[in-house]
């Protein structure tokens, strides 16, 4: 008995080597830590775990089972946890396998985040916005985006199925991790695409499916990599949408036009499967011909016409119609119309046909022209008033123009303008016809004979003529002359010999006056007149009547019987 209390009150050397590893090994153990422990027992849903110097804690089962599946741990495992608190009031290690899991885990994650690797995980719950990612113990967010390279409907395929990730935020103090399945199959994908566009050659002809179609064209799936089937390049013929011919699914045979191994873009087409009808476009379409086609397309400037399938000529809106100049050629023609055409011009390399529609009818200014030669007489009504003239509808659908300076023979063209208005009908000659440049010219004052063709010879220079005042002016006289109303002025200078009778305010409007013509220019119509000039005259050939060296009479006396000779004549 003694000796068993001197042993346990005096404890020898080794004992006391044993407590001070005991000390280091119990100050060792800190809180935070991740530290290893025994499994002593399991008690219903609790596992109890000695880690070491007579310390135990209780870590919950399904700490230790994997995402959706029950825990196969048993007594006498090893394993790792993680220390919170060394003691609580219970006198128990507080301890946890998942916090264990997640320092383990956190630790392979950033080195992994660091050198960009792909890391292992399974899907295994839903949140909003995406999804959680069990990464061997940490817990990860997969946003919706981040799935699939296409949106995806359905996510339970894809859920607690190991698979790879790639992280692209990492976040240990908030212990926030953000991964991507998308960048995993973009990066596969990627190499996939290498290796097919590596393997592809222009002119190589490859089955696809239809994977998407635009307003351009569609996207053809060559098998894990995407080419564009151009809308000009579906077929020969006009597609206005790649809808007319293709649809979402729809397997299709087409050529390798072009790869770019840089960009990795790849041109396809349908249409070079099949022979060129613009071969020998030349023979079957020549100039002059007339032909049945069928209106794809209408455009501002013209509209085209099919006239087999992948060749169309172009009627542009100026041989549309001889008649319609400024009229959309919507309101001429209507798609799919079928239209009788010429060919007009034909180009193989360009690949271009030009047509006209107003050649297969009949030219009206050639009808006008045949049914109304120049001279004969027209009706019609005023279609539109312009500075320089009327413009007057016609037969067959054609306008004629009467220019100001035809629409009176005595008054001004501005002024005898005044006397017409749009939608007027008036009567009118042809002048002259010009089928080329499409003018027909018309005269509306040629319905009366020309008054100084109708004078004759009463008009000539010398000539002396009887006036009718018309307007007494500052500047002269305004007359008209004769029965014909030809008009004319009297300068003030020409109304009288003497100065001081030059005064126009001597006469009166409606006055007829004698004057004799000083100039007479029939083709500008211009007749100058003189009072002075006919005193003048006058005046020599009473002294060459009466005048003579033995007579003895004066001037006066000669100018006195001369005049009184003249009232006789009048009387």
């Amino acid at each position: 008995m003694a000796t068993s209390m001197g042993t346990q009150l005096n404890p020898t050397r080794e004992d006391f080597a044993a407590l001070l590893e005991e000390s280091f090994a119990a100050n060792d153990m800190q809180e935070g830590a991740v530290i290893k422990g025994t499994v002593v027992a399991i008690e219903n849903d609790l596992a109890i775990v000695d880690v070491g110097l007579k310390m135990e804690g209780r870590v919950a089962l399904k700490e230790f089972a994997a995402p959706g599946k029950p825990a196969t741990i048993k007594v006498g495992d090893q394993v790792e946890v993680y220390l919170e608190r060394i003691e609580n009031s219970m006198g128990e290690a507080v301890l946890s396998r998942e916090k264990a899991k997640r320092e383990e885990s956190w630790i392979r994650l950033e080195v992994a985040f660091e050198k960009q690797e792909r890391v292992e995980g399974q899907i295994f719950g839903r949140v909003k916005g995406g999804f959680t990612v069990d990464l061997d113990g940490a817990v990860a967010f997969l946003p919706g985006s981040q799935v699939d390279i296409r949106p995806v409907r359905d996510v339970t395929p894809l859920m607690n199925i190991p698979q790879p990730f790639q992280i692209l935020k990492m976040d240990k103090r908030r212990g926030n991790i953000v991964v991507s399945r998308r960048a995993v199959l973009e990066e596969t994908r990627a190499e996939q695409r290498q290796e097919l566009v590596e393997n592809l050659k222009e002119g190589q002809i490859l089955d696809g499916v239809v994977k998407n179609i635009t307003d351009y064209g569609a996207f053809v799936d060559l098998g894990g990599v995407d080419g564009l089937l151009h809308v000009t390049d579906i077929a020969w013929r006009r597609v206005n949408h790649p809808t007319e011919v293709l649809s979402i699914g729809q397997t299709v045979k087409v050529q390798v036009i072009k790869v770019n191994q840089d960009t990795q873009r790849i041109s396809l087409g349908m249409k070079q499967l099949e022979a060129d009808p613009w071969e020998g476009v030349g023979a079957k379409y020549p100039v002059d011909a007339k032909l049945t086609g069928r209106v794809t397309n209408i455009t501002d400037y013209g509209a085209f016409v099919e006239l087999e399938p992948g060749v169309e000529g172009l009627v542009h809106v100026s041989e549309m119609s001889w008649t319609k100049k400024n009229v959309h050629p919507g309101k001429i023609v209507s798609t799919s119309q079928e239209v009788e055409v010429m060919v007009l011009e034909v180009d193989p390399v360009k690949r271009r046909i030009s047509l006209g529609l107003k050649q297969c009818l009949d030219n009206p200014w050639t009808t006008f022209a045949e049914r109304f030669p120049v001279g004969t007489l027209v009706e019609g009504e005023i279609k539109n008033i312009t500075e320089f003239g009327l413009f007057i509808g016609l037969d067959a659908d054609v306008d004629g123009m009467v220019h100001m300076s035809d629409l009176d023979w005595n008054r001004p063209g501005e002024e005898a303008m005044t006397d017409y208005q749009k939608g007027q009908v008036v009567k009118a000659i042809v002048l002259d016809v010009d089928t080329e440049k499409e003018r027909i010219s018309l005269g509306i004052k040629q319905l009366s004979g020309d008054p100084m063709e109708a004078a004759g010879d009463a008009i000539r220079k010398g000539a002396v003529v009887t006036c009718t005042i018309t307007a007494v002016t500052e500047n002269g006289l305004e007359v008209t002359v004769g029965e014909e109303a030809i008009p004319s002025f009297i300068r003030r200078a020409e109304l009288a010999r003497d100065r001081g009778d030059q005064r126009p305010e001597r006469f009166s409007v409606g006055d007829k006056i004698d004057a004799r013509v000083t100039q007479f220019d029939k083709s500008a119509r211009k007749i100058q007149l003189s009072i002075k000039a006919l005193e003048i005259a006058e005046e020599k050939e009473a002294v060459a009547q009466f005048g003579s060296s033995d007579s003895g009479a004066s001037l006066g006396d000669i100018l006195g019987a001369a005049l009184k000779a003249q009232d006789g004549d009048k009387k």
